[in-house]
């Protein structure tokens, strides 16, 4: 199913609540490998952008297959994207997302030739929200212990 106006809401709502992503890719011997990366732009439009070293293996993976998962998680959300990624370089895009927590990983700031952006078009996904947040899932979870009653939470498969 294609997603509705309220579930890239709902996306946005979800993607409002992670800092970090795993991006897996698939490497020369045909594994998954994840990649811990920061995200950097709040608002999904079905793009993800994200800050990367040129030389990182997921670089490399991805110019041999672009076919990409990105997975988010918290206390009391999941998020799962199927997508396919291409390397940018474009500095005043760059420039745009750069911000101070970057340069822990690059100190000479987005003129780095050696830092590039990875855009990922999200294609489809899956999420899992507990409403309430991290007491309610609690309750939740102790609620189904007790009650032998499946756990409650919103979960959504669509296509973007």
């Amino acid at each position: 199913m294609t997603a509705s106006s309220s579930e890239l809401h709902k996306l946005n709502d979800l993607l409002e609540k992670f800092r970090f992503a795993m991006l897996t890719t698939r490497t020369t011997d045909d594994k998954l490998t994840a990649h811990p990366l920061t995200v950097q732009e709040a608002e999904f439009d079905g793009d993800l952008w994200f800050i990367i070293g040129k030389s990182a293996s997921a670089v490399e993976d991805i110019a041999r297959d672009p076919n990409v998962g990105v997975s988010f998680s918290s206390n009391d959300s999941w998020l799962s994207l199927a997508g396919t990624a291409l390397v940018v370089e474009d500095l005043a895009k760059l420039r745009e997302l750069w911000n101070p927590a970057v340069e822990a990983w690059f100190p000479d700031g987005p003129e780095d030739p050696n830092v590039v952006l990875l855009k990922v078009d999200a294609l489809s996904g899956e999420y899992w929200d507990s409403a309430g947040g991290k007491v309610a899932t609690l309750v939740s979870l102790v609620k189904s212990k007790i009650t032998g009653e499946a756990f409650e939470a919103d979960n959504e498969k669509f296509d973007l």
